[in-house]
């Protein structure tokens, strides 16, 4: 096999091309860089089944080009910035919804039928389901990333029953793990080292969150893959527990032997879009034989110890 991963230098899409080398596939990364970064396509560069090319998913004929001869798409290039979404708001539909139709486009020219695609759990909104399933009824949206996702997944779909394309949707909790560059755990460390005697946290800390092992997520993925049966296949990905961001902080906090005093901006929600209770029902993932082997504190310690030896990430952001 011989894939295609868009965002391939990101953190998901490093660990996933690092998978997808170890089992002997051939991998062609397409990324910009803007978030994702050469020092993790490290190891997967000294494999002769490795290809970089350096392209935005908005560059449609360098597109195309690039994803000639290729059986399968990992299209998991997108702007993830929830927090400041509406400060640019034609960023989400262009990376995102924009970037999927361009995706789906290259396919088609190149003959390609199946799509991989990183949804997320932002587009169940603030679900009135908890643990929120794949068929929850779809409630109204809070975020434009979510709401950006939300069309890549209608549109994927429709090019499942338009052209006869086969998908593979995951919708994810937040991702943990080893070349993490964004998110609560980057950010809290960031900020302990700074100043260790305090911690600033958004909202009143009492937000409920789950986490998933960034392996555990490509052990999803790829197990998904290989059992699914449908054109459309939707599979939320998380854990069978959840945290609030207080728990998370003593979690991290005591990895780092440090009592800082917190001090919070109040109310249920960090940001706008931000959703104060996310839990997803995976038994449909669990049905076909998978499931994590960490618990949510066991990848926030992992996180840690990634970032504690890696400082150099944190002046990459």
């Amino acid at each position: 096999m011989k894939y295609f991963v868009t965002g391939g230098a990101g953190f998901i899409g490093s660990n996933l091309v690092d998978r997808l080398l170890g089992d002997g596939s051939e991998v062609v990364v397409y990324d910009n860089f803007s978030t994702g970064l050469k020092e993790f396509l490290k190891d997967a560069s000294l494999s002769g089944k490795f290809k970089l090319i350096e392209g935005d998913v908005l560059d449609t004929e360098k597109l195309k080009r690039s994803m000639a001869g290729c059986d399968l798409v990992f299209h998991l290039a997108a702007n993830a910035d929830v927090r400041f979404g509406t400060e640019h708001p034609g960023k989400d539909l262009e990376q995102n919804t924009i970037a999927t139709f361009n995706v789906l486009e290259a396919m088609r020219s190149n003959g390609i039928k199946e799509i991989a695609f990183s949804s997320t759990g932002s587009i169940y909104g603030e679900a009135e389901m908890i643990p929120t399933p794949e068929n929850a009824p779809m409630p109204v949206q809070t975020s434009l990333y979510g709401a950006s996702k939300l069309a890549g997944e209608g549109l994927i779909a429709a090019y499942c029953e338009g052209f006869g394309f086969r998908s593979y949707i995951f919708r994810f909790v937040s991702i943990l793990g080893e070349r993490y560059t964004h998110g609560h755990v980057f950010d809290f460390y960031k900020k302990l080292l700074d100043n260790p005697k305090e911690l600033f946290v958004l909202g009143d800390g009492h937000q409920k969150k789950s986490y998933l092992y960034v392996q555990d997520c490509i052990d999803a993925i790829l197990h998904a893959i290989k059992h699914s049966k449908g054109k459309v296949n939707i599979y939320n990905l998380g854990t069978s527990e959840f945290v609030e961001v207080n728990d998370s902080i003593k979690a991290i906090t005591g990895k780092l032997g440090l009592s800082p005093e917190l001090k919070y901006s109040g109310g249920n929600k960090g940001w706008i879009g931000d959703n104060p209770f996310i839990f997803l029902d995976t038994t449909k993932i669990q049905s076909l034989g998978w499931k994590p082997k960490l618990t949510i504190k066991e990848g926030i310690i992992k996180t840690l110890e990634y970032l504690e030896k890696n400082k150099w990430v944190l002046a990459k952001r």
